[in-house]
Parts: structure tokens; C-alpha cells; sequence
């Protein structure tokens, strides 16, 4: 009798673990644009994301915290199969892209990329004219009309607030740019071929204060039009910018809800610990 009550308290306590869990992870998500799914990866021998599980709204925006080598940039890599492109990468577990697979054999990468844009860390302006960088995927694409490119060209810098500062010197070097223009130049560039995600890889990390506002500006602006997922750094960046935020440690989702939950109240006091200060 007592072994069946020590079984009977063993597997009630398991249960109630397992739900703090889930209710530490799954959110209530009404318009998930994209679903991850027990995602693992690993580079050679070494795992570096561990059945990983949320679901991202569509027009918010989501960010992943969490210390250096935790795995947040791999995992905003996965999302448009960016590490596809690295020796060694293995990868169990799903994506779902409005409702289709990722990793679907028949799926046409660049496709997916243009549907699915990023921002990297580091400014990468191409050392062609500002004009000529952002109708870059437009002529992927086969539109060179002018006409087009003009109107998108326009679109595309007024959407990235940038418009107005170089107006007048489309035919310049993007080279030639302050590293805040290069980086909504990026932007800029990522949006011409109308995605419907973006994901930015902490792209404000080499930029000043003050560029650091704009782009955070700019993304609370493109909110209503795309969803955004932004690895950062910068906790204080997270909880202004974001709806949601995931905490990762060590390649393992921690924590994952409404950022004022997260910053305020968190679930876990692993959590709590990093946010706080007290490791990281």
C-alpha cells in the first residue's frame, strides 16, 4: 500500500512539474504566424538547441534573451534555414510556416527567404548605390522596369524612415553611410521584396543611442505590417520593443510569455535570476 502511494505522490508531482512547464512555455497564441516544434540542433557532436517549442504571432514582435552561446541566434537562424549553410548542422524537430513545413524537400529555399527576411548583427550594405541595395531582390526577382524599381525603391526607404536623409543621393555609395543609415538601409533592403517575416539578429548591438531609437521606432512602425523576431542583447531593448519574449539557456526554451509578464512577473526563478542580474 505504501509503495502504491509513494508512486501515486511520485507521478501527481511529475504531472504538476510538467504543467508549471507548459504554462512556463506555451502562452495562449491566437494568430501564430509561425509554429517550432521539439526543434534540436546540433553542430557536429555538440547540441545546441534542445526541443525547442513556440509558436510566434503574426504583426507582434517577438524577442529571444538570454546570455551569450545560449542558442537564440541559432534558433532565429533555423526559422529561414540560414544554418543550412554551415558543415555539420543537424536538425530534428519541425517549423511551421503558415501551416507548411520548412524543411519540406520541395520547398524552394530562396523562395522561402523572401517570404522570411533577416538583419544581421552587423550592417552589411552592399558597395553599390543606396538605390541599387535595396532594388537588389527586386532585380533577383526579374523586375527592371525603372518605373518599378522607382516606386518600390521609395516605398521601401519611406517604410524604413530613412526617405528623407538620402532622397537626394540615391546614386551615392551606401558604403558612405552612418552605420545607423546602413543598418534601416538594411532594412530597407529586406522589406523591397515584401516579406512577411523579419527576423533581426540584435541590430543595434554596434550602433550609438541615438540610432539605436530609430531603429527601435522603425520597428514599432513596420509592426502593423510585418512580424518581427529580434535576438538581442540588450534586456532593456526586449521589454521596451517587444509583445512576447523567450528566455533560452543553454540551447533549452526556460521561459516564454508576454514580455511584462517576463520583466515583471516571471514564472521561473531562473528567469528571474537573469533578468535580474544575477548571472549572465
Amino acid at each position: 500500500m505504501a509503495d502504491t502511494q509513494t508512486v501515486t505522490a511520485t507521478a501527481a508531482t511529475a504531472a504538476a512539474t510538467a504543467a508549471e512547464r507548459d504554462r512556463a512555455v506555451r502562452p495562449q497564441i491566437d494568430n501564430p504566424i509561425l509554429r517550432i516544434e521539439d526543434l534540436s540542433l546540433w553542430y557536429g557532436e555538440k547540441k545546441a538547441l534542445n526541443e525547442i517549442s513556440l509558436e510566434i504571432p503574426e504583426k507582434q514582435i517577438t524577442a529571444f534573451i538570454g546570455p551569450s552561446g545560449c542558442g537564440k541566434s541559432t534558433l532565429l537562424r533555423c526559422i529561414n534555414r540560414l544554418n543550412d549553410l554551415i558543415d555539420g548542422v543537424r536538425i530534428e524537430g519541425d517549423i511551421r510556416f503558415e501551416d507548411g513545413s520548412i524543411f519540406d524537400p520541395r520547398l524552394d529555399i530562396n523562395a522561402l527567404r523572401k517570404r522570411i527576411g533577416m538583419v544581421f548583427q552587423k550592417s552589411n550594405p552592399f558597395p553599390k548605390s543606396i538605390y541599387e541595395n535595396v532594388a537588389y531582390g527586386c532585380r533577383i526577382q526579374g523586375i527592371n522596369k525603372k518605373r518599378d524599381l522607382d516606386e518600390i525603391v521609395e516605398k521601401s526607404l519611406k517604410s524604413a524612415a530613412l526617405w528623407d536623409e538620402v532622397k537626394d543621393r540615391l546614386d551615392e555609395s551606401a558604403l558612405g553611410m552612418s552605420g545607423g543609415q546602413q543598418q534601416r538601409l538594411c532594412i530597407a533592403r529586406a522589406i523591397a521584396v515584401e516579406p512577411e517575416v523579419i527576423l533581426l539578429d540584435e541590430p543595434c548591438s554596434a550602433l550609438d543611442p541615438i540610432a539605436t531609437a530609430r531603429i527601435e521606432e522603425l520597428m514599432q512602425d513596420l509592426k502593423t505590417q510585418y512580424t518581427q523576431v529580434i535576438v538581442t542583447h540588450n534586456m532593456q531593448q526586449a521589454s521596451r520593443v517587444s509583445d512576447l519574449t523567450a528566455f533560452l539557456y543553454l540551447g533549452k526554451l526556460i521561459e516564454y510569455g508576454p514580455t511584462e509578464k517576463i520583466f515583471i512577473n516571471p514564472m521561473k526563478k531562473q528567469t528571474e535570476d537573469y533578468i535580474t542580474g544575477r548571472f549572465g
